[in-house]
């Protein structure tokens, strides 16, 4: 019965998987265009104010999310109808968002067909421990366990290290399409910072590129945390771990203010996203409103959200995410009880 339910919950979503090519290709306009002028328009402020250049810097920060979005659905095939243009361009705006195309379509389709299994943790993730696992565990991984999930490490120099370092690399055993792939996008990312720098000088890029890769990049991880850190989440292991509660109950339901769900491409839909990936991102709040079973799950908002920094394992007797005071609570009370 409940397998029954779950397989018409999946079909469900079948109407919405249609790419509307004109609905695509004006996403497309009203996210580069603005992002570009943003760009243009941060740069020339720096003669009036730097004050106001940072100002429209965060602006273009959130249209370079939006640009994310746009990149994300074109690794699920699901923003063009035809592969090859998504490939084509999934790698321009991997130069933009500084994303190899064929190697985080790669680990991104991991972690859709791994989410919230503890035993198959580790590529396209953020890194989880259990509360057993995190106490069974030597001084040294409690430390870099610590230090990964501190929200500066996270969410400041986290961007940093994914972005312009972990990026740069192609991933042991990736075939030579991916590494071309990867190559051929460090070469272009290399090359329009280059001819920027030349045009207007390294500090006035900086100036202007900074903010916004840190404060998109910084959002970015935010995203993608706490749609997957959140208290009554789901995690199994692989012999109870099932797709579409995984997807349903593992993905959280970001409920963001209008404009920001729009700048963020509806990825706060991030249940239906994992339900079912070949859901365009403007097709998601439709499919969550016409999908009863998913207007149950669970709802997270931008003041909630903020508690969800305290969760740092998984209490897998409770079925809970917990912090580590919390954890270490738990541990001295089933000590007692055995």
């Amino acid at each position: 019965m409940v397998k029954e339910k779950q397989r018409r919950l999946r079909q469900q979503m079948a109407p919405y998987e249609k790419t509307n090519s004109m609905a695509s290709v004006w996403q497309l306009i009203n996210t580069i265009a603005p992002f570009f002028g943003l760009w243009f328009l941060s740069y020339k402020s720096l003669t009036i104010s730097y004050l106001l250049s940072l100002a429209l810097a965060v602006v273009a920060a959130g249209f370079l999310v939006r640009t994310f979005i746009i990149f994300h659905d074109c690794c699920h095939y699901s923003f063009f109808k035809n592969r090859k243009a998504n490939k084509i361009l999934g790698t321009l705006t991997g130069i933009l968002t500084l994303f190899p195309y064929s190697q985080w379509q790669h680990d991104h389709s991991v972690h859709h067909a791994t989410s919230s299994n503890l035993d198959k943790r580790g590529t396209g993730d953020i890194w989880v421990l259990t509360v057993e696992e995190y106490m069974s565990a030597s001084t040294w991984k409690r430390l870099q366990y610590r230090l990964y999930r501190n929200p500066f490490v996270m969410f400041i120099l986290g961007p940093i290290y994914i972005f312009l370092i972990k990026n740069r690399f192609n991933r042991k055993g990736a075939r030579r399409q991916e590494r071309f792939n990867t190559y051929l996008i460090n070469f272009a990312i290399v090359a329009v910072a280059g001819v920027l720098c030349f045009a207007i000088g390294w500090q006035a890029f900086l100036l202007v590129q900074g903010p916004i890769f840190l404060i998109a990049g910084s959002a970015g991880i935010w995203l993608f945390y706490i749609q997957h850190t959140f208290e009554d989440s789901y995690f199994e292991g692989d012999k109870e771990w099932e797709y579409v509660r995984a997807a349903v109950e593992g993905s959280s339901y970001y409920k963001l203010p209008k404009l920001l769900q729009w700048l963020t491409g509806n990825i706060g839909y991030h249940h239906v996203h994992h339900l079912s990936p070949r859901v365009p991102n403007y097709k998601l709040e439709e499919a969550h409103n016409n999908t009863p079973p998913l207007q149950h799950v669970q709802t997270i908002t931008l003041k909630s959200s903020i508690t969800s920094l305290k969760f740092h394992l998984w209490n897998e007797q409770d079925k809970k995410f917990v912090g580590f005071k919390e954890a270490g609570f738990s541990a001295k009370i089933n000590s007692a009880k055995g």
